[in-house]
């Protein structure tokens, strides 16, 4: 942070209270900490956000800097020599580690758990795309997904040996998984534990690794999955199915897939929410007179009557004639705009024909019962 920048109150930033108790400021910044962890959050402010919670905790759980701070706020720190020791490490990850241990994950945070060194690991997510019509989204159907992913060999089952062959003892990490370090940092010695690069983390190896994934256990292959396509669904949504992502690591589940829908656009229609909305042309005389024009719909043509006297631009709906709702509520309708139009290109007869009709209109034709207002806000499409 900039000297110019003034700091937020270090309270605020925990969001705690002023009289909050050492284990409530270490509970908060924990909070913050798991929100904020690039491996879950990657929004461009998380860094910023999470070196602002650090530097609030570094004071706050300081019993001598919290009273100069509540005392004097950031200029009474300022002038008694503090300064920040957040933005002297070289990355986020690095100030997770003096803070929390480890290599800045999750474990360290939470206490332990799926991702830890020689644990289980769960195996990543993977995103797909399936391109459908709008009719196939109005209906729901099934479609293929096919993508790559990473699967268990099925010659090792997983375990990266040559079936038969046995696994020893990782000679490097004598088995633990892990190799430790002691390394410096501005808040005292930290002990950093690292998967093991021979073993990669399980504390074993095969003497003979399998022949088809190298020893990996895992391999990579083209999946396909049929995936139901709910009836309604719009354009860029994504349909989740659990367990069909990467495999696991050392027993660990699968991840998921997201499949994202494109919806291809219809040239016969938009699309608002769950309603559809197409244009019909009517000439002006037809739509003074009135008239049966033929509109698409997704189930087909269908007809419809345009009341004598339609103006431009008035919608007739049509019920239950749009998109269905994906989670299961009333159809939407089909607005039918009418685009009239006024004739071009007349042949002598045609002029004459209008020419008559024009000198027989009155006011009380042209009358619409609309204010100038009502006419501005139409005719601008307000």
């Amino acid at each position: 942070m900039s000297a110019s920048q003034m700091p937020r109150d270090y309270y605020e930033v925990l969001g705690v209270s002023r009289d909050a108790s050492e284990a409530d400021i270490k509970k908060a910044f924990r909070r913050l900490a798991r929100e904020l962890h690039p491996d879950v959050n990657s929004e461009p402010d998380a860094e910023p956000r999470f070196k602002e919670a650090a530097e609030a905790y570094e004071v706050l759980s300081d019993a001598e800097r919290r009273a100069t701070y509540d005392r004097y706020g950031h200029e009474g720190l300022r002038s008694r020599g503090y300064a920040s020791n957040v933005d002297g490490f070289g990355s986020v990850a690095d100030i997770f580690e003096a803070f929390f241990g480890g290599q800045g994950g999750f474990g360290s945070i939470f206490g332990g758990g799926m991702g830890g060194p020689g644990g289980p690991a769960q195996g990543g997510d993977v995103g797909a795309a399936v391109e459908i019509t709008l009719a196939q989204a109005a209906r729901g159907e099934e479609a293929t997904v096919e993508y790559d992913a990473v699967v268990l060999c099925e010659h090792c089952r997983g375990n990266g040996a040559e079936p038969g062959t046995p696994i020893e003892t990782c000679p490097t990490c004598r088995g633990a998984g892990q190799l430790r370090s002691v390394v410096r940092t501005p808040f005292g010695q930290v002990v950093r534990a690292v998967a093991c690069d021979r073993c990669g983390g399980e504390g074993k190896v095969a003497r003979n690794p399998c022949r088809v994934c190298s020893g990996r256990g895992r391999r990579a292959e083209r999946i396909s999955v049929t995936v139901q396509i709910p009836a309604g669904i719009e354009d860029g949504q994504r349909i989740r199915v659990a367990g069909r992502g990467h495999a696991g690591e050392r027993g660990g589940p699968a991840g998921d897939l997201y499949v994202q829908v494109r919806v291809r656009e219809d040239a016969r229609f938009m699309r608002d929410q769950n309603d559809l909305i197409t244009v019909v042309d009517v000439a002006a005389p037809l739509a003074a007179l009135g008239t049966t024009v033929t509109v698409p719909t997704l189930e087909g043509e269908t007809e419809v009557e345009v009341p004598a006297g339609t103006q431009p631009g008035e919608t007739l709906r049509l019920r239950r004639q749009g998109m269905p709702s994906v989670r299961g509520g009333r159809r939407g309708d089909l607005r039918v705009v009418v685009n009239v139009v006024v004739p071009r290109h007349l042949h002598r007869e045609q002029r004459e024909l209008l020419e008559q009709l024009s000198e027989s209109l009155t006011p009380r034709n042209l009358d619409t019962g609309e204010s100038m207002l009502s006419k501005l806000r139409r005719a601008f499409g307000a």
